[in-house]
């Protein structure tokens, strides 16, 4: 119950009271992760992110992309009691050329998308003093009860651009609406990003999300800011046995003075580390496992159709006798037609 309290309050703060506040959770829906893939690797993803799933983690890696992309996933967490959608379409643009009189290549690759993610507790009934007939030891009027729903909305639009051989770099911009009842709050928010591959088999990412801390703005006259959080990674992959073994790590670096909320913090500046390791056999069916930023166990499988992929993940709580564990399916589709791919006419 202390999670399911921890995120009422979350969602019900800027309700309560005037004036500019610090929220130190007050973009934690944003921060859950989206992709069976991912979260099975523990959440280490940023160095890894090259599918449409790209514009959460790391908007860098869309630029690598070659076909277009859908994904979709939903779950249902803390005993069912919230609802967690994700929705994402990315379109790859350009290619690389090389120019004729030089034998130099212009990078003219990009990729473009659009992400949409709700986090939201529905049919909370409305029992205030309205609902009892004028005496609060009475039973009340069940006739007169309301519901209402208490939502996160993120909306992304991301860019990415290949620079060089092995630099890319991306960006996006955040749409935020959060509502509790009669009470709602807009904000926008903007992310950069860049994906590094010194060598063959090495990948480092970096993801620096609201960037310019992100301002939500409440009817009620309260305004949150949403301080940076830096996503970073690395991974190393190795062609063993017929397959691809990829271990991962990364880390949440965050600015909000989280201090023993987090693993680890250095005055103001915490951090919170992700591990992961994915064996993919031949391109057909791959495992997960690893340990995430809020110390869940995680672990995962896929299976690799020819255009459709389907990602398992499975996090274990401690308190799983009163909230359950977490299972996410996702679907991922490539439109892996030749008219369809980057560069073709």
């Amino acid at each position: 119950m202390k999670k399911i309290s921890l995120l009422l309050i979350v969602l019900t703060l800027p309700a309560l009271a005037g004036g500019i506040k610090f929220g130190k959770y007050a973009g934690e829906f944003m921060y859950i992760g989206i992709g069976g893939r991912a979260l099975g690797m523990g959440s280490a993803y940023a160095a890894v992110a090259s599918d449409v799933t790209a514009g959460y983690w790391n908007p860098a890696g869309l630029a690598r992309i070659m076909y277009p992309e859908i994904s979709l996933s939903h779950d249902e967490r803390f005993g069912n009691l919230v609802n967690y959608d994700y929705a994402a379409f990315a379109l790859p643009y350009g290619s690389n050329t090389v120019n004729a009189e030089t034998q130099e290549t212009e990078y003219n690759a990009s990729s473009f998308a659009i992400s949409v993610m709700r986090l939201g507790v529905d049919g909370i009934p409305k029992t205030d003093s309205t609902i009892w007939n004028g005496d609060m030891n009475t039973r009340p009027d069940y006739d007169r009860i309301t519901f209402f729903n208490a939502a996160d909305w993120a909306v992304y639009f991301s860019y990415a651009k290949q620079y060089s051989g092995n630099f890319y770099y991306g960006a996006n911009v955040k749409l935020i609406r959060r509502n509790i009842g009669d009470y709602h709050g807009t904000g926008i928010g903007f992310d950069v990003a860049a994906q590094y591959l010194p060598m063959e088999n090495v990948a480092l990412g970096a993801n620096l999300q609201d960037v310019t801390t992100t301002l939500v703005a409440w009817n009620t006259g309260t305004y949150e800011l949403i301080s940076p959080t830096l996503k970073l990674g690395a991974a190393y992959f190795l062609d063993i046995f017929n397959g691809k073994l990829a271990p991962v790590v990364g880390a949440d670096v965050r600015f909000e003075n989280r201090k023993f909320s987090s693993v680890a913090h250095v005055g103001p500046i915490s951090f919170d580390p992700q591990v992961g390791i994915e064996f993919d056999y031949k391109n057909v069916v791959a495992i997960r496992a690893g340990y995430n930023d809020i110390g869940n166990l995680t672990l995962g499988a896929g299976i690799h159709l020819r255009k459709l992929d389907i990602d398992y993940s499975f996090a274990k709580f401690d308190a799983a006798d009163q909230l359950g564990n977490t299972h996410r399916i996702s679907l991922r589709l490539t439109l892996q037609d030749e008219k369809y791919r980057r560069g073709a006419e």
